[in-house]
């Protein structure tokens, strides 16, 4: 049995989230994968996903792996799947991995990136990718904001109401809020995510850019672990899945838009000891 690693991006928009679901539910992008595999090969796999985004979050680099009997070179899977996947979903990259090698259980961070549209009137051609908030936000504000959520945190306030999680805690290396023309990307690189958690950070730099948080309740807001102190949970079309990284390398070391900061030159030393 091989051990096979696929790097894939896809447009969340048409789906019901990664994770297979019964058919009356609607199309999922493990279901087009399972079921493009065994229109080509003849052969069922369970797939294992670095992130189970959700219904219509998208991904640039999310990472999946399978076992597989089949013997086609790795070079070629890409090419072979994607001449029957949907258009939206496309494999990037293929390769034969470790045995042992678990796309969730290996990973050391990921990046995800949340889009506003800040302009008066949405833009035609990223209006499936962004959220449109036309009020004007004050982004230094949400600089400051987002400084005192990066760290080691009990994340209860950001994680949706009723979840099952063992524990709240995580560590974000970064969390940015940066303005790009008419934009402003919210970005939070950490060791994992509660569920709806980076939505739900950008939905409290939201209100922190519209002066209904004052950056300065962030800590008390994170201390009380209370979801109901937090921002709302926005659209799930402006955030995508951006990497899925393995090796432990820095994000400032990958990202030209990230700088190094304190929290990462204390922690990413220890990330492989932490996450075998």
């Amino acid at each position: 049995m091989r051990n096979i690693l696929l790097r894939l991006a896809y447009d969340g928009t048409n789906y019901h989230g990664f994770q297979r679901q019964p058919e009356e539910h609607g199309p999922t992008i493990q279901g087009e994968l399972e079921k493009a595999w065994k229109k080509l090969f003849v052969e069922e796999i369970n797939i294992t996903t670095a992130g189970r985004t959700d219904t219509g979050v998208h991904a640039a680099g999310q990472i999946i792996n399978f076992n597989s009997k089949i013997g086609i070179p790795e070079e070629k899977i890409p090419k072979a799947l994607n001449s029957i996947l949907p258009v939206d979903i496309r494999i990037q990259e293929a390769q034969d991995t470790s045995e042992d090698f678990n796309a969730r259980l290996g990973a050391k961070w990921k990046r995800y990136d949340y889009r506003i549209d800040n302009g008066r009137i949405p833009d035609v051609f990223t209006r499936l990718y962004t959220l449109h908030e036309p009020v004007p936000l004050n982004i230094l504000q949400m600089q400051q904001a987002a400084s005192f959520i990066e760290g080691i945190h009990d994340f209860r306030a950001f994680a949706a109401t009723g979840s099952s999680a063992k524990s709240f805690v995580r560590t974000l290396y970064h969390c940015r809020a940066r303005q790009i023309g008419r934009e402003i990307l919210i970005t939070c690189i950490g060791n994992g995510f509660l569920y709806n958690m980076v939505r739900i950070i950008a939905g409290t730099l939201l209100y922190v850019g519209k002066g209904r948080i004052l950056p300065e309740e962030i800590p008390e807001i994170i201390a009380s672990q209370e979801r109901i102190r937090a921002g709302k949970t926005v659209s799930a079309s402006g955030l995508t899945l951006t990497m899925v990284n393995y090796d432990g390398r820095k994000p400032s070391s990958i990202f030209t838009d990230i700088e190094e900061n304190e929290l990462e030159k204390a922690i990413i030393v220890d990330l492989k000891r932490n996450f075998r």
